[in-house]
């Protein structure tokens, strides 16, 4: 257990939080299984009011703040976003909306821009539509999203998209690069599912093969030259899982570092999957940001290097890895603070091991999964 001394000692080198998220609902219209979103999420009921958010959001930038993304759930169906966007503009952010895009529509998108928003991140599911359809658990959204994507485009906005990659939809990348570049992509972010919430409750599902995400690779790769011989700027961002790194990834740049999520009901975590963890977190509604951010027990538990046990504490890459995903550790372990097990020098590394040779099965085989929905919610709620 850290100390008092080894407190304040992580505390008195600690920054300002650079990138505030700010998780404005849970409710949301598709139940994608990979959602990161709490098992539990039916549970919150109590969302922060208009001038709870803008209060957070003038607080954050007091703080240093300067990154702001408006997520969920969809932050779309909240109808007071875009006076958080223009407030959020006043105060001097830069803001982000990431969106199903379900809940848009021209009009919206130029009310949104009239606010002041600076930038939009559309997700795709897939490039077939029944694919899109069975993930996402919606015949419609496909349609509707590529019809979006296409709005925001014309309306003045740099095009982004993220595909989530997994089991269901990696073997058809190109299909979905190619329908990117088709709809005029600036950037795409091809982020391959990282296993928390829903995702880890649907690991077996979702986790592809090495050689699935070996093709995959070389797929983006061939995307890659293809573009930059036509001159074609547009952006490829693949992100391996992290069940298939020798090293974790310092997760969020470190706990309580530079980032920032606020709950829908005031939660305020260190990042946004750190709710799962079996611990208190402070919210807005009793303790001001300042206070949270530099002094309260849950952003001082795993800042800095002193709570590390072995093999972290003398491995000479804790400074960039900080130790890896707390909440990645406590998912395979039931501890948050040992080693995060993706990393090869853990003694839990067996366990990342098992779940890639569990992936090593027939790719074309079904497996089940588990939608993001209220009934399932409430289920593991009651658990």
């Amino acid at each position: 257990m850290t100390d008092h001394t080894d407190t304040a000692a992580a505390n008195a080198q600690t920054g300002a939080p650079l990138w505030l998220l700010a998780e404005l609902t849970y409710r949301c219209p598709l139940q994608c299984s990979y959602c990161s979103n709490p098992l539990d999420f039916a549970a919150v009921k109590d969302e922060l009011t208009t001038d709870e958010w803008l209060d957070v959001l003038a607080q954050a930038r007091a703080l240093g703040a300067v990154q702001l993304g408006f997520s969920g759930g969809e932050p779309l169906v909240r109808r007071d976003l875009e006076t958080l966007v223009a407030e959020a503009r006043r105060l001097g952010f830069y803001t982000n909306l990431i969106t199903s895009a379900l809940g848009l529509d021209e009009a919206r998108i130029a009310a949104l821009r009239e606010a002041g928003l600076d930038h939009i991140q559309i997700s795709l599911q897939a490039a077939d539509p029944e694919v899109a359809a069975a993930v996402a658990g919606s015949p419609k959204a496909h349609a509707r999203k590529l019809t979006m994507a296409r709005a925001v485009k014309a309306a003045g906005y740099p095009m982004v998209l993220n595909v989530v990659l997994h089991r269901h939809n990696i073997d058809r990348l190109d299909a979905i690069i190619a329908l990117c570049d088709e709809l005029g992509a600036d950037a795409v972010e091809l982020a391959n599912c990282q296993l928390y919430g829903w995702a880890h409750l649907n690991r077996t599902g979702l986790l592809p093969s090495r050689a699935q995400l070996e093709a995959a690779e070389a797929t983006t790769a061939r995307w890659r030259e293809r573009l930059a011989a036509r001159g074609r700027e547009m952006r490829l961002l693949f992100v391996v899982p992290d069940y298939y790194a020798d090293r974790p990834k310092a997760c969020m740049g470190g706990w309580g570092a530079i980032f920032m999520t606020v709950a829908p009901d005031g939660a305020v975590l260190p990042c946004h999957s750190a709710r799962l963890l079996p611990m208190t977190f402070p919210k807005v509604r009793e303790q001001p940001l300042r206070e949270i951010w530099y002094d309260s027990p849950a952003f001082n538990r795993y800042r800095g290097e002193a709570w590390m046990r072995e093999p972290c504490r003398s491995c000479d890459e804790r400074h960039k890895d900080v130790g890896g995903c707390r909440c990645q550790a406590y998912l395979l372990t039931g501890d948050p603070a040992v080693t995060d097990p993706v990393c090869e020098l853990s003694p839990d590394h067996h366990l990342i091991e098992a779940a890639c040779r569990e992936a090593e099965g027939d790719t074309r085989r079904a497996h089940a999964l588990t939608p993001r929905n209220v009934q399932a919610s409430r289920v593991f709620c009651r658990r």
